[in-house]
């Protein structure tokens, strides 16, 4: 064969290999920026106790990114100090790594604010109303990434399936973080439901003391049921959440499986582990070439319903066999 026929030959053959080989092959390291407004940055790995870590770094690994061979990851967390989070996007800018994914719009305004160039996928509830993107089929600029946020009228939907539970509820905790959009929803979805909201409908920080005090007010001022919504601080703060709605005995519903799984009761809302995997998938796209603005944000159209019949039975409610039927997992 001769040398011409056997580089063409070479090429051609390079050329049809898998995105994935390409990057198991390519002899560049690329650096990721991963920023949280709470997590422990010992959870932000492949060996994480949180599952959607896990397959988050699994979905990287799928698509020839491995830590510790072609990608060297940098991680943050605000450790639920909100006055930390600019400064810590101003450290993770600071590396100008390849691609930064930051866990809700928390994080990512202030990152977006201070690193105009670098590729952003983020984590959030709606970022057009975030002011994160123009559009969700076209962002535009550097950022793109995942909602958590399947329109704020899945708070409606949390209330009907709740009072199957606990029918005879009359007056509600909210528990938000201040400056949550998801907290208006949360009150409008209670007013449409005829429930009354009790004070106080939010935390001001994410100590253990603000939320034991929220529960002494809460039970205080006559709830007889429990909201909790989707901030992040709250997942860091599950079991303690979990626990003392067990302790004052309120019946609570929460947004994501990782709280039934630390003892809370009912659970609807999107699949955070499948959110974390589109989310590699994106990182993964960037890191061959595509510009973040071109990637349309994805939002989600799987949710799950999990109810834990231990938590049930401590609380003596009696579950309907309605929902015993919805539920995508019990929990004993």
């Amino acid at each position: 064969m001769r040398r011409r026929e056997f580089l063409a030959l070479l090429a051609g053959s390079t050329l049809s290999l898998p995105l994935t080989a390409w990057a198991q092959q390519s002899t560049k390291v690329y650096r990721m920026a991963i920023l949280h407004p709470s997590h422990p940055v010992t959870e932000m790995s492949e060996n994480s106790n949180l599952p959607y870590y896990r397959a988050f770094f699994d979905e990287l690994r799928r698509l020839g990114y491995i830590e510790g061979q072609n990608l060297i990851v940098e991680r943050f967390s605000g450790e639920g100090r909100v006055d930390s989070y600019p400064e810590i996007a101003r450290k993770a800018a600071a590396l100008s790594p390849d691609v930064a994914f930051a866990i809700t719009a928390s994080m990512a305004k202030p990152l977006k604010a201070v690193a105009p160039t670098i590729p952003i996928v983020a984590m959030t509830s709606d970022p057009v109303d975030a002011g994160l993107v123009s559009s969700l089929a076209k962002p535009g600029g550097n950022l793109t990434g995942v909602s958590v946020d399947p329109r704020l009228e899945i708070w409606g939907k949390r209330f009907q399936l709740f009072g199957e539970i606990v029918p005879s509820m009359q007056k509600v905790a909210l528990l938000a973080l201040r400056g949550n959009p998801e907290r208006a929803a949360m009150l409008q979805a209670a007013e449409k439901a005829r429930i009354s909201v009790v004070e106080p409908s939010f935390v001001e920080g994410g100590s253990d003391a603000d939320y034991r005090a929220f529960f002494t007010a809460s039970s205080k001022n006559g709830a007889d049921a429990l909201f909790v919504d989707g901030s992040p601080e709250h997942i860091t703060k599950r079991r303690l959440i979990s626990e003392l709605a067990a302790e004052f005995r309120l019946p609570a519903i929460y947004p994501f499986r990782s709280f039934v799984e630390a003892g809370g009761l009912m659970a609807y809302g999107v699949d955070l582990t499948e959110l974390f995997r589109q989310a590699a998938r994106s990182i993964g796209k960037i890191l061959t070439g595509a510009k973040p603005g071109d990637i349309p944000y994805y939002q989600p159209t799987k949710f799950e319903l999990l109810i834990n019949l231990k938590a049930a039975k401590e609380l003596r409610l009696t579950v309907p066999p309605s929902m015993l039927s919805l539920a995508d997992e019990l929990v004993e």
